[in-house]
């Protein structure tokens, strides 16, 4: 649930200030774990089937095609993009340690080679069949975002606030605090993505009469979420604090004393990022295999594993190499589809499937989170068109 997205959360809040920044903050959390708590109860809402995939979902509340056309693209977009980002993320990280540890003894090398060089660990690991196979990976990578998001807001804390601290925005004209605006929305949104694979993880877990999988899942998600707060307000909040709107759009970048730690911090993103790209990558081979071996006939098995799975690395090492700009994606994917699978497509699949009363306390709950996560989005679009 920590994802490397909290790196640029100091510069969201550099794009919203203090009052508005810390609410958003506030309310994403909350949001989004009401949303997830939908998502939990919904698996296996009909007795004696399990909706292990969010299409699946979307099609028990939709329609087998309607639902199929509503959730998939959304969410290919979802897991895509964050793959992207992660692919850039890695390297960045990796050019970072380098530039550390040589403190300019060494050749300058570009960020597309330490793209390749992150690129090069997922062709292998993108081999292991399944979810179940990359758990170590998985746990190493979660122990890595605890630390270094960690050492993230302790080293702000040590260096404290810089001299000349400007805590206005960052835009000085009408337009360009509203573009800012946004895009701080959309980084917020980016950083609350799990929900995109939470049924996938869901399916994994054993359930019965007397323990539904809901029950240990739930439990999981309050821990997740604890974490989540203990990680993102202090780096979001402290790195503002620190280097107001001077912070980087990654705050582990902005940093650079002490040497050895900003540098150890470096290498925990990139284990963190090595295995949160396999848990995004997995339901994207998922439904490439599928398709690859229900419609188009091919024969299952490592040569079909290999081809397809290398091919995505591939294309998303590509475009991180072309477009290596990590908040700007960030932001622009976080409004595009993070938000509606993550903030607000749960609560119309709930107001579909268990119509509750107009006017209820789920009801109103519902809508009201809907309407309000709807009108930032449609502000959204037109400004990133501009």
């Amino acid at each position: 649930m920590v994802g490397a997205g909290l790196l640029t959360l100091p510069y969201a809040m550099s794009e919203l200030g203090w009052g508005p920044g810390v609410a958003v903050m506030t309310l994403s959390w909350i949001m989004t774990l009401y949303t997830l708590w939908q998502m939990v109860e919904m698996h296996e809402m009909v007795p004696g089937k399990r909706f292990d995939r969010y299409h699946e979902l979307g099609q028990y509340a939709f329609g087998e095609t309607l639902g199929l056309w509503i959730v998939v693209p959304q969410q290919l977009v979802v897991e895509i993009s964050l793959d992207i980002v992660y692919m850039i993320t890695g390297g960045k990280s990796l050019k970072k340690f380098h530039d550390l540890v040589c403190d300019g003894r060494c050749k300058d090398i570009k960020l597309s080679y330490f793209i390749m060089i992150f690129a090069s660990a997922q062709f292998v690991i993108s081999q292991l069949p399944n979810f179940d196979s990359i758990a170590t990976i998985s746990l190493a990578a979660a122990l890595m975002s605890i630390c270094y998001s960690t050492i993230a807001w302790g080293a702000s804390v040590d260096k404290g606030k810089a001299d000349g601290v400007d805590y206005s925005l960052r835009a000085s004209t009408t337009s360009g605090m509203v573009f800012d605006f946004l895009g701080g929305l959309g980084q917020m949104a980016f950083s609350f993505s799990g929900h995109n694979v939470v049924l996938e993880i869901q399916a994994s877990i054993p359930s019965t009469a007397d323990t539904p999988s809901k029950k240990p899942m739930w439990k999981g998600v309050i821990v997740a979420y604890t974490i989540v707060l203990l990680c993102y307000f202090p780096v979001a909040f402290v790195g503002y604090w620190a280097f107001g709107n001077s912070v980087d759009d990654n705050i582990l970048i902005t940093l650079n004393t002490p040497k050895w730690l900003i540098a150890a911090a470096n290498m925990m993103v990139v284990v963190h990022v090595i295995g949160s790209y396999q848990v995004y990558a997995m339901p994207v081979f998922d439904m490439m295999e599928m398709v690859l071996v229900r419609k188009m006939r091919f024969s299952p098995g490592w040569k079909l594993r290999l081809v397809s799975r290398s091919l995505f690395v591939a294309f998303t090492m590509f475009v991180g190499i072309t477009f290596p700009f990590f908040g700007g994606l960030i932001g622009f994917f976080g409004g595009l589809a993070f938000a509606p699978t993550t903030y607000f497509l749960p609560c119309i699949i709930w107001l579909t499937v268990y119509k509750p009363r107009v006017f209820s306390l789920s009801w109103c709950t519902n809508w009201r989170q809907i309407i309000l996560i709807r009108g930032s989005i449609f502000l959204f679009y037109p400004v990133c068109l501009q």
